[in-house]
């Protein structure tokens, strides 16, 4: 597999390392993410780290995560190409983004569906002690269908013990402990979860501030405002539990799962058929990474109906074309529609490094 095998319809979104395109299959004809990683300028640890993101997207089946393909080297541009789900519908932020350009709400229903489905996601992510680390409402891609997927999982990580120490992901949607540059677990996503829900709600992220200090403090102390008076008790109870300052109070993604506000979704069952890969190494010969990543996996049914193919010959062909998985950088592939707000989270990120080195040499943040 090579990127002529592939249309390129439009740019999606540029990042520092990567650029991600929407494609057409020549094969299937079917619309596709790309994602093109330059691996010229990159660390051997930057590089290490797509490669997780590889291991990651690979390791995930769920229906409200963004599916991996395929990927391959593109040997021309030096660059890992990683094919992915295409959210049809956008993003949750676009869409609030749209509600407040409307003068308009979101249901109450439809937030309490979209909590529960990506709940799900961060379940089926968590039973394999994998933390998202960066949940946010650019990170949530949205289908006609009305569902939605968990995506981006460009700095997500493997907790081999349970708990993590190197902090990352965006200060609107941080959690406290994260903050305070303490260890955090799993909860840390439920957290985030929780700042989703609230700005689905109030089309805002529960906790803003001119400066990072006053955002800082305010997070810490876990206070937000209320919802709009349209929204139930209910809704701000379920907020209530994922915004808890203190983890031992937090639910996890599995409890969020059985609360009883979300028994009227539990209509379908769930073929979780997910398992972590083995670590990838990237070998000193980058040739020969096309032999160690995960193969493709295109599963068209409507396609191959169309076009009367034969499953078993389909799958042949897949299985001997044995294309490779690419990954990306640690910078976001934002959708132009949302370039602003990544620039000024950008900025943000790096006052929070800023910060953070301060504690570390002042032992006292503020």
């Amino acid at each position: 597999m090579s990127l002529k095998d592939f249309k390129i319809m439009s740019k999606l979104g540029e990042g520092a390392y990567s650029t991600v395109y929407k494609v057409k299959r020549i094969e299937d004809n079917v619309e596709y993410a790309l994602k093109k990683v330059n691996l010229t300028n990159l660390s051997d640890k930057e590089k290490q780290n797509a490669l997780n993101e590889v291991r990651i997207l690979a390791s995930i089946k769920h229906p409200h995560i963004i599916s991996y393909k395929e990927a391959f080297i593109d040997l021309n541009s030096n660059s890992l190409c990683i094919v992915m789900e295409l959210a049809d519908n956008g993003d949750l932020f676009q869409q609030i983004q749209k509600c407040i350009k409307q003068n308009t709400m979101i249901n109450e229903n439809e937030i309490l569906k979209i909590t529960f489905q990506i709940a799900n996601g961060l379940k089926a992510l968590h039973d394999l002690k994998i933390f998202h680390r960066d949940l946010k409402s650019a990170n949530v891609f949205l289908q006609s269908n009305g569902d939605v997927k968990l995506g981006d999982m460009n700095v997500s990580k493997v907790a081999k013990k349970g708990l993590l120490y190197t902090q990352t992901g965006t200060p609107y949607y941080a959690s406290p402990e994260v903050w305070k540059d303490q260890p955090y677990d799993q909860k840390s996503d439920v957290w985030s979860l929780g700042c989703v829900t609230y700005e689905m709600a109030a089309l805002k992220p529960p906790f803003r501030a001119e400066d990072m200090e006053g955002l800082y403090k305010k997070v810490i102390r876990g206070l937000y405002p209320r919802l709009p008076s349209q929204y139930s008790q209910d809704l701000q109870n379920v907020i209530r539990m994922m915004l808890q300052v203190q983890t031992n109070l937090r639910p996890t993604s599995y409890a969020i799962t059985e609360l009883p506000y979300f028994n009227k979704f539990k209509t379908q069952t769930f073929d979780d058929q997910s398992k972590l890969l083995n670590t990838i190494i990237f070998p000193k010969n980058q040739i020969s990474i096309a032999n160690m990543l995960p193969k493709a996996n295109y599963n068209n049914p409507k396609y191959k109906t169309e076009t009367h193919q034969n499953s078993d010959t389909q799958e042949t062909i897949n299985r001997n074309r044995q294309s490779t998985l690419g990954g990306g950088s640690q910078q976001s592939s934002p959708n132009p529609t949302r370039i602003s707000q990544y620039l000024a989270e950008q900025e943000m990120l790096l006052i929070f490094c800023q910060l953070r080195w301060k504690t570390q040499k002042n032992t006292q943040l503020f």
